[in-house]
């Protein structure tokens, strides 16, 4: 049953990936100025995965002492494989860190204001507060509705949802014209965007080959054979990439204004 569900879901979601490839975003980044901006709005995308993939290793290994076997040995060794890759990849100068670490450094080196992102970060730690969080760091709304469905997901507390939704929505669709941008300005402005280049590469070469085949093996087995399951898994998949696409929605404007009052 699990491939055959699989394939469902990924011609049911085949137009809203469209949508996310082609998105208007990527043609409007012209310059710098406009990377920046759009790294802003993406750079939550980044931290809340981190979120999502903790909930399922929380769901699916033990996590507390003393320790006991949890669920299926199979699942344990694929969400920790996963997440020794994000939380502790290499980055560009061979250190470990983790995804949202080295987004950070890409963002610093590009010239992207890094402040609103950290006093979300820093808000949440101290008080444990999504809104409040929002609000001490004036988050875009896109950014917070964005956050809001994928907590939605975490606080379902549901395995098969968490995964589905880390399966299908949330690998960055990234698309050529994207990364043909991001080589030009890489070569005209080297020392400002390398590390994004770099974060970029290794994802493609990380998460959309070798995590991207777990991530598609950790879903059937969590559905199984019970169709409630995957119908579930299909809706919140369907929900996730509609919150992406209005993320991108809300840095194409803030990119066309900027450039409107440049």
């Amino acid at each position: 049953m699990g491939s055959a569900q699989l394939e469902r879901i990924q011609k049911e979601i085949e137009p809203l990936r469209q949508q996310i490839i082609n998105h208007k975003v990527y043609s409007v980044i012209n310059d710098l100025e406009d990377l920046r901006i759009f790294m802003q709005y993406h750079v939550y995308a980044v931290w809340d995965f981190m979120s999502l993939l903790k909930s399922l290793q929380i769901n699916l290994t033990c996590t507390t002492i003393p320790w006991f076997p949890v669920g299926s040995a199979n699942n344990r060794y694929l969400i920790n494989e996963i997440v020794a890759g994000e939380e502790s990849d290499i980055d560009s100068k061979g250190e470990r860190k983790s995804h949202f670490e080295m987004y950070l450094d890409a963002m610093s080196q590009c010239g992207a204001d890094t402040n609103q992102i950290n006093q979300f970060v820093n808000a949440l730690k101290t008080t444990g507060d999504l809104n409040k969080a929002y609000e001490l760091s004036d988050t875009p709304d896109e950014a917070r509705s964005f956050v809001d469905f994928t907590f939605k997901v975490i606080n379902s507390n549901q395995p098969h949802l968490q995964a589905s939704t880390f399966t299908f929505g949330r690998e960055d669709l990234i698309p050529n014209m994207f990364l043909t941008i991001v080589n030009d300005l890489n070569r005209k402005f080297p020392e400002q965007i390398s590390l994004f280049k770099y974060y970029l590469d290794r994802h493609i070469e990380v998460d959309g080959d070798h995590h991207s085949h777990l991530a598609l093996e950790m879903t059937s087995d969590l559905c199984g054979n019970n169709a409630e399951y995957w119908n579930a898994a299909e809706q919140a998949t369907i929900e996730s990439l509609k919150k992406r696409i209005e993320l991108w929605d809300g840095a194409y404007n803030k990119i066309v204004f900027a450039t409107t009052i440049a």
